[in-house]
């Protein structure tokens, strides 16, 4: 009888597939049974098959106690992925000159090469680096822009990319025309034009997030970047909540320049990230770091970053495999499915509002509530301390409350535990509400 963790062990088998080790990589197995009628279900119905989602769990290390819904900050690595850190890592130790340098570092081209079939480009064109904000300051920093060239973002954004265009303002004098969206919206062509309507001519770059990791909305990314570019604009896309989760590839996006954190939805090594540069663009983004050629074509110009965790950055090439063994229709349509399973049983609960999109277009696995009369850090509080639900409290421009992120670990289970915290803080405010104004 096959075991349940058949399957995703053979993820492990590629992790290293520079690298010929005896005894260093999991062993293999066969396929589990419901394997073979994979292509016969749809990836909706494969979100609600709990036989195949609770053998995902098994192969999670998370706690049985604590329930975990800030995925959205980073997501834990399945086992398959924290044997091979651990194994890198000690492999690495017994010699670090020699197995660091002149072994493991020889690995990068076999990963660049993996991430690019996943991100559907060319590994010319990526780059791994330690996360979005280090990938996406390597090209905010690296343009080649002159005092009054006019950048269009959002106080929507990150802000660790906020803080680096500031920089860049108050160093080189450009110009931030800073959108105010107002979310959730369904409406494309809302969104479009509120980008659309800052573009002038010194326009010379967009600052477009994929996901607004605060609400978890999407935007048109493509939508604007086709607009950006008819007028002469090169598109940035953050996509720290984006890939690993959407079934997408990035040049379906039109952006320019794209960066993501590989530990969020992909369940990577702390600390591993990607940043693609279109390969025409390369030579027009300095380095961030000293590189022999800073302003050279080669995307390995942004990877100098001297000594850095070999073992974090071999494992990558696990935490792929994982997640091209579930699947990356398969994958959003279970994040999705658990998003609207909770958001879809309290959003009827008095008091309680939401404020992400149920449809799949617009959100993904992100979505964010309130309770009338409690801040969110009351609400986060009282998820913590009387349910042992760790989520995180939202105070940020115009969104105000409790970000909720399960990964594909999570069951509907997990998540009507959630539904019942939730209607009970709700009821108890209603009541306490009433007893005030009496």
């Amino acid at each position: 009888m096959t075991t349940r963790r058949s399957f995703f062990r053979q993820a492990g088998t590629a992790a290293a597939s520079a690298l010929v080790l005896p005894g260093f990589l999991p062993e293999t197995f066969a396929l589990p049974r419901w394997t073979a009628n994979a292509g016969q279900q749809s990836p909706e119905q494969w979100a609600q098959d709990e036989d195949f989602w609770s053998w995902v769990k098994t192969e999670y290390t998370v706690s049985p106690n604590l329930l975990n819904l800030n995925n959205g900050g980073v997501c834990p690595q399945p086992k398959v992925v924290q044997d091979a850190h651990i194994r890198f890592y000690q492999y690495a130790n017994e010699a670090p000159s020699y197995y660091m340098w002149r072994i493991l570092d020889q690995g990068r081209e076999a990963l660049r090469s993996k991430l690019a079939d996943l991100a559907g480009c060319s590994a010319e064109e990526l780059a791994i680096n330690r996360n979005t904000t280090e990938g996406l300051n390597t090209v905010i920093f690296g343009l080649n822009l002159k005092a009054g060239d006019e950048v269009v973002l959002t106080k929507q954004d990150y802000p660790n990319m906020l803080n680096a265009w500031r920089q860049r303002e108050k160093r080189d004098g450009i110009k931030l025309v800073f959108l105010d969206l107002n979310l959730p919206s369904e409406d494309d062509e809302y969104l479009v034009q509120k980008y659309v309507s800052a573009f002038t001519a010194k326009t010379k770059v967009v600052h477009v997030t994929h996901l607004v990791n605060w609400v978890g909305q999407v935007l048109p990314v493509r939508k604007i970047a086709d607009a950006a570019h008819k007028r002469g604009i090169e598109v940035i896309a953050d996509g720290a909540h984006s890939f690993g989760l959407f079934d997408f590839k990035i040049p379906d996006l039109g952006c320019d320049y794209f960066a993501s954190s590989l530990h969020k939805w992909l369940s990577a090594p702390f600390g591993s990230g990607l940043l693609y540069v279109k390969q025409d663009k390369i030579k027009n983004v300095w380095a961030l770091l000293s590189s022999t050629e800073p302003d050279g074509p080669d995307i390995r110009k942004f990877e100098s970053l001297g000594t850095r965790s070999f073992a974090s950055e071999m494992a990558i090439g696990t935490a792929v495999d994982f997640h091209n063994s579930i699947g990356s229709a398969r994958k959003f349509a279970r994040a999705h499915y658990l998003k609207n399973y909770w958001m879809e049983r309290v959003r009827d609960v008095p008091g309680v509002k939401i404020h992400t999109s149920l449809k799949p277009e617009y959100a993904g696995a992100v979505g964010m509530f309130s309770i009338d009369g409690l801040t969110p850090g009351e609400i986060d509080g009282q998820l913590m301390n009387q349910y042992k639900i760790h989520t995180v409290g939202i105070n940020w421009e115009n969104f105000h409350g409790i970000r909720v992120t399960p990964h594909v670990y999570h069951s509907p289970k997990d998540l009507d535990r959630l539904v019942t915290a939730i209607t009970k803080i709700a009821e108890k405010q209603t009541i306490a509400s009433k007893q005030k104004k009496s």
